[in-house]
């Protein structure tokens, strides 16, 4: 988007009699929307010098509590205001919201560089590292999640206990259940592309109530703001019908978890051609997609909490749950961490199976740019074949850390995440991430209710 259009887009706000407010967005370290509502004079100065935006957002945590160990922000700092300036070319309209014009941001210090603990800014940080060796990333997200016929009231009065799916069942690509809530489903799909958000697919999901949508792909930045914002306008799509949506990677033992599966490929800036595709080469994938692939496998364990954040993250990621659980690939291979989808000049790409629907785009876009990036810029060679069977009985793969703990402590002590995203921004988000470890510790889960409470 050009100057002009920024400009453009700005005066029919401001000229706008129908228009009196306007809705500003960033995100959080764990990829939450937090934001605001404005008057329509307060925009025309934030235009001008962007707004404060409290940092506390950056010290505490998905339920707002503080977090004790942060350097960044905390009672130490007393919790100041830091720069926001709006990104105009993330201008939209929110459909479910009267219209509403929308804008996302990103954090600045005063001499307007870039904040290194913003998971936004850490996209921007990579694509613009790929764009100066003449590179350009295409990304895409695509999302499943669970639908309950819940109200957000009751079901905190019950604990988040026995939440009730909006259809039964195990039944996936089903029209039939799609068609039960034919409304919302109609709704999230039509609602959506007036959003900018536009949909290549979506379907029911094998599980009670669960559905999947893929995202259209586009530029990297624009699909991490596709996908940070598809997953909170479901949400408030669902209020409107009485549904709760869910992204936890895993609600439920018996039942498979969530995946937030990340399509990628790099084309060529100038020429605009995709280097994973060479007709010349076996399976048409290119040296290129070759060295891009390791990179990525390579540091999948130095940065894996980048892609599963939380402590149910891992519950996902176990054997024959349709979620990778060691470092291996394959040609259109769904039991692998990286599925390689050769095809043709326009479409030939890889799809990281690793992420769940918990993952923060910003932060999982980056991990998987960064780590393709090293592999091609350090010409790394794929050092194992690709898998054609069962990916989870590839007898000497590398099995991946198999608790938040084990997975933040391994990044904690990677030489690779601190060359790839720096000091501050790492020594930050292990922070975090540690802080929800020390937090699931001191609960008592229903789990050890049933098993200790009556027979110990």
């Amino acid at each position: 988007m050009t100057e002009l259009s920024h400009e453009k887009i700005i005066n029919n706000i401001l000229n706008d009699e129908s228009i009196n407010k306007i809705k500003l967005a960033v995100t959080d370290i764990d990829g939450i929307l937090r934001g605001k509502y404005i008057h329509k004079s307060k925009f025309e100065s934030i235009v001008k010098g962007g707004f404060s935006f409290c940092d506390v957002i950056f010290g505490w945590d998905s339920a707002d509590v503080c977090y004790d160990n942060s350097k960044v922000t905390g009672w130490h700092t007393g919790y100041p205001d830091a720069k926001v300036t709006l990104d105009f070319s993330t201008y939209r309209r929110v459909p479910w919201d009267n219209n509403v014009p929308f804008f996302l941001g990103h954090f600045e210090d005063e001499e307007g560089n870039r904040l290194d603990v913003c998971p936004r800014n850490l996209l921007r940080t990579e694509i613009d590292k790929a764009n100066k060796n003449g590179y350009r990333p295409i990304f895409a997200q695509e999302f499943e999640w669970f639908n309950f016929a819940e109200d957000t009231e009751e079901l905190n009065q019950r604990s988040f206990r026995s939440p009730q799916p909006i259809t039964p069942g195990m039944f996936g690509y089903s029209l039939l259940r799609a068609s039960k809530n034919s409304d919302f489903f109609n709704n999230i799909f039509d609602q959506m592309d007036k959003y900018n958000i536009p949909l290549e697919g979506l379907h029911t999901e094998t599980g009670p109530g669960v559905y999947e949508a893929a995202i259209i792909y586009t530029d990297a930045l624009e699909a991490a703001d596709r996908a940070v914002l598809f997953k909170s306008g479901v949400k408030e799509i669902g209020h409107d019908f009485g549904i709760m949506p869910s992204f936890m990677a895993k609600w439920n033992e018996k039942l498979p978890g969530c995946s937030g599966h990340i399509h990628q490929s790099i084309w060529d800036l100038e020429q605009k051609k995709n280097l994973f595709y060479s007709p010349e080469e076996n399976e048409k994938l290119s040296n290129f997609m070759e060295s891009y692939i390791a990179g990525v496998l390579h540091c999948l364990p130095e940065v894996l909490p980048m892609y599963a954040p939380t402590i149910n993250s891992y519950k996902r990621l176990v054997e024959g749950a349709w979620a990778p659980t060691n470092l291996t690939w394959g040609h259109d291979n769904r039991t692998t961490a990286i599925r390689v989808l050769p095809g043709s000049s326009k479409s030939t790409r890889i799809e990281l199976r690793v992420p769940g629907s918990d993952c923060n785009p910003y932060l999982s876009m980056a991990a998987t740019l960064a780590s393709g990036m090293y592999g091609v810029e350090n010409q790394l060679k794929l050092n194992t074949p690709p898998v054609s069977g069962n990916g989870y009985k590839v007898e000497g793969s590398t099995q991946l850390p198999s608790t938040l703990e084990h997975a933040a402590e391994k990044m904690k002590n990677s030489e690779v995440a601190i060359h790839l995203f720096g000091e501050t921004f790492v020594n930050h988000f292990i922070r975090t991430r540690e802080w929800e470890v020390k937090e699931a510790r001191k609960a008592v889960t229903d789990w050890e209710l049933k098993r200790y409470f009556e027979i110990i």
